[in-house]
Formats: C-alpha cells, sequence, structure tokens
C-alpha cells in the first residue's frame, strides 16, 4: 500500500524542472545545461512559448510553426530560419521576391550582341543602330 501511494502521489519540484525519462525531475545542472529556463516566444506560432534552445530550434521545421508561415502566405524555407516576428518574415520575403525578379533573365535587357568592330551592346542599341544604317 505505501508504494501504491508513493506513486499516485504527483513529485515535488521546488524548482519546477521537467521531469526526466523515470518520472523524477531531472538534475539542475542539466536544467541549466540545456537552458530550459530560457523562454523563446515566436509570434507566427500564435505566440507559443519554447523553452530551451533546442525545443526553439527544433519548433521551425514543426506543423505549428508550418501553419502559421502557410497563413502569412510565406514558404517555410531555410531563409526564414530564427525568424519569430510577422512583420519580419514579411519584409524578408518581400526582400526575397524582389531579389528573385531582379536575378530572372529579361531578354530585352539582358540579351548582347556584338558589332563588327567587337563592341559589345544591347540588343535594343544594336537595333536601334543597325535600323540607322551606322552598323
Amino acid at each position: 500500500d505505501m508504494e501504491k501511494d508513493d506513486e499516485a502521489r504527483p513529485i515535488y519540484t521546488p524548482l519546477n524542472l521537467p521531469l526526466g525519462w523515470d518520472g523524477k525531475p531531472i538534475p539542475f545542472w542539466l536544467y541549466k545545461l540545456h537552458g530550459l529556463g530560457i523562454e523563446y516566444k515566436c509570434e507566427i506560432c500564435g505566440n507559443y512559448s519554447y523553452w530551451g534552445r533546442r525545443a526553439f530550434e527544433r519548433h521551425f521545421s514543426e506543423w505549428r510553426h508550418a501553419f502559421g508561415m502557410r497563413c502569412l502566405k510565406i514558404p517555410n524555407t531555410s531563409h526564414f530560419k530564427e525568424i519569430t516576428k510577422i512583420e519580419d518574415a514579411i519584409t524578408l520575403y518581400d526582400k526575397l521576391k524582389k531579389d528573385a525578379e531582379e536575378q530572372t533573365f529579361r531578354p530585352d535587357q539582358d540579351v548582347e550582341c556584338e558589332d563588327i568592330q567587337g563592341n559589345v551592346m544591347s540588343q535594343r542599341a544594336f537595333e536601334d543602330l543597325r535600323r540607322q544604317g551606322l552598323v
């Protein structure tokens, strides 16, 4: 009967230490080592709190964060690791979209032509000179 009473009673943890695999509080040094006293909040996840760096880093690939990013219409890629504020994520996504637009190939501006003398110019300039009969 005494053993059953011990198991039924909740374990007393004066420091609010999390329970380990054996159902007993983890040692305080391990608690400090893993930084489990440090709270990380993620605005994208609905201000959900993550305790410890490891849990925080792992949450970026979990469903709650992916759902928050999908609601913002932002892909959950590696560019957005460590981004927890909605405003920061939107700003970064807009910058990435703008950079991608600048990187895309535009035939009217990016095609270069070379005349007989070896001068390199845009296709537009080359066509203008050819129409004028200068090339």
